[in-house]
Parts: structure tokens; sequence; C-alpha cells
């Protein structure tokens, strides 16, 4: 695989996150609108990545994002330095008082049991990540001085904002001047596009990002609704292809962008909000991979499993780079994110190990 990674010796970090992280609240096994007390986890699409490669896979990694500096941010970083990341490239940015100007984001979110599928309402406006603006990271001393062998972002992010869509663009470039491999996780959510110009502007920022990306993540609705992709044969109202739709689709992305070296996606077919087919499927110098199969596949907290597939994706690539191999400690790693609650995995690599191969679910004593 030709993913000419920056010598280990050269820098601080293996991975360096940049994204919103939100306190999340979690009612537990019952619902937000009854709740009389949560639970509390962080989380964030491009941050999981980062505690992911960290926790469970062992690298060194940080994270870049912002926080309104009061007792819900400290409350954060507190989560965060937990999760063993490091948080010396957060910008703290003064607090107003009542969060009129700048505050910090919460995510409640209930997991969903069989027919009732998970619930995520975001309380998000104003965060003081949303408010970053180009300049205002010093990326030189990131990439140059600092040094990182992976950069990963991802649409979430580019979509808080209009001016978070440039600080991405910003970021990326730096990355790529300084030889980091970039990953890109399309992760389309219409609700955060809608203000700021709806699907023509997520369009106009990802095609102007794609051509710098290295290993994107997506599936059939990121790249149609990001990249303008016409899929044939999705179906329209499942929104699924199968193997054969995506092994097409990633080559026609790669035809269209060919700094893509690693196209990569989940597979899940939803039984029940608790029951899921997991797998899934990567691209790289024009073949096709497909990971291991999860057949009904029990899960405890679906949200983050995406985000833990990417980490162990990424770490496959830096250790092997072997795309078939990273592509199973994705859904691996992924599918273990799954049995636990949280946004973030609680698995260690020789679980995920175990789990490729032919580990069950036996008691381990």
């Amino acid at each position: 695989m030709d993913l000419k990674l920056r010598d280990k010796s050269q820098c601080m970090y293996d991975e360096i996150s940049l994204g919103e992280v939100m306190l999340r609240l979690d009612p537990g096994e019952t619902r937000v609108r009854t709740a009389r007390s949560f639970n509390v986890w962080e989380g964030g699409g491009e941050y999981n990545v980062a505690r992911g490669l960290r926790r469970c896979f062992g690298m060194k990694t940080g994270v870049v994002t912002a926080f309104a500096e009061n007792d819900v941010g400290y409350l954060v970083e507190d989560l965060i330095l937990q999760g063993g990341v490091d948080t010396s490239m957060i910008k703290w940015v003064p607090y107003d008082g009542i969060g009129r100007k700048v505050r910090n984001g919460l995510n409640f979110t209930e997991r969903g049991y069989g027919v009732r599928g998970a619930l995520g309402i975001s309380d998000r406006a104003y965060t003081a990540v949303s408010q970053l603006k180009p300049g205002d990271i010093d990326w030189d001393e990131i990439f140059g001085k600092r040094g990182s062998r992976w950069f990963h972002t991802g649409g979430i992010f580019a979509a808080l904002s209009e001016t978070t869509a440039e600080v991405t663009i910003e970021a990326i470039k730096a990355a790529k001047k300084y030889g980091t491999i970039v990953s890109y996780d399309l992760n389309y959510r219409p609700s955060l596009w809608r203000d700021i110009g709806g699907q023509a502007k997520c369009q106009q920022v990802n095609k102007e990002i794609a051509p710098y990306i290295d290993v994107i993540i997506g599936n059939e609705e990121d790249f149609t609704a990001c990249l303008g992709f016409e899929i044939k044969g999705a179906d329209k109202n499942l929104k699924k292809l199968d193997p054969a739709g995506y092994a097409a689709m990633m080559n026609e992305a790669a035809a269209l962008y060919p700094n893509f070296k690693v196209i990569a996606t989940t597979l899940r077919q939803v039984k029940t909000a608790t029951c899921n087919d997991w797998s899934a499927i990567a691209w790289g110098e024009g073949k096709v991979y497909k990971a291991k199969d999860y057949p009904a596949l029990d899960i405890f907290d679906r949200v983050g499993g995406g985000d833990s597939f990417a980490s162990g994706l990424i770490y496959g690539l830096i250790t092997t780079g072997d795309v078939e191999k990273a592509v199973n400690y994705g859904a691996a790693h992924g599918a273990l994110a799954m049995t636990t609650p949280g946004d973030t995995s609680m698995a260690r690599l020789k679980e995920v190990e175990s789990l490729m191969g032919d580990g069950s679910a036996r008691v381990q004593r």
C-alpha cells in the first residue's frame, strides 16, 4: 500500500484529530424525556477516532478542538484526559457567563432497544469550536514542529459553520505540506448544513477538500450528498448497496480522485436497534476487500461504531500497510465498541485480534 508515512522518530504523535467534542448525557436504560439522572461521557465523530487509537491500540494521539472556559469545558477535558488523548492543543475561549456568545456542546443520547431506534438530541449552537476561524490554530507548530504521522477530520466538523469549513481546508493543506497522511470521514448530516447553504454548500466544501485526502470513509449516502455521485444499483428506499455496488462506487470515486489511496465504509443491515448485521469493505490499489461478517450482532450502544471502525482501519494501515488486514481491524473494533455504553471504545487490542480470528463470547477466566 502506497501510504508514505512520516518517520515515527520525527513525530510527537501517531495521529491528531480535529473536531468538536461534546458532553454526552446518557439516560441509561430509560429515555431522555423521562430521565431523572444521566451518566456523562465525552464524544465527537473525529475525536472518537483519536481516543480509540489511544486506548485500544496504544498509539500517541491528540485532539484539536475548542471549549468555553467553564466547568463544563473542564469536565469534558477531564474525560478526554481519562482517555489518554493529549489536550495541549485545545483552544480555551473566555466564557461570557450565560452562553450568549460562546458555550460547550451537549448531546443527549438514548441507546434504543428492539423496535425503538436510538435517539440523539444535540444542543450545540454557538459552541466555541464552531467559531474557530482560519488563523486561530498554529498548524505549522502542530505539523511542522511537533509532527504527526496521521491527521483525521471529517464532515461533521466541516459543517458546524462556514468558518469551520475554512479551518478544515486550512488544516488539511497544512498536514499535506508536512507529509502527514490525511483521512476524512464524509459523515453527512443534513441538519448541520441546512442553515449554511444546504447540500450545494456541502458539495462545494467537500469537493474542495477531496483532492487532499489519502483515506476517505463514507457510505453511499455520504458519497452522493457530499461529492455528487450518482450511485447505480442503490436501493433508494433502503439506502443500501450490496458489496458489488460498493465496489463500483469505490472504483468510480478512485477514478475521479486518484489521490484516494484507500476508500472504506461499514456495511450495516439494521434488523432492530439491538440487532444488526455488521461488516465493512475497503478499496485499495484497485482491489476491494470485504471484512469478516458479524451477522445478527447484538448491540448495546450503536453510537460511535463507525468511528471505532475508522480507528481500527487507521491502526491497521499504519502498522501493516495491508488494506485487507486494516478493514478487518476496523470491523472487529467497531463491533466490540457497540457492545459497551458511550461513544468511545472500551475494547483492548487482544480482544480485537481475537474477534478477527475465531474469538467467541465465552467467559474468559
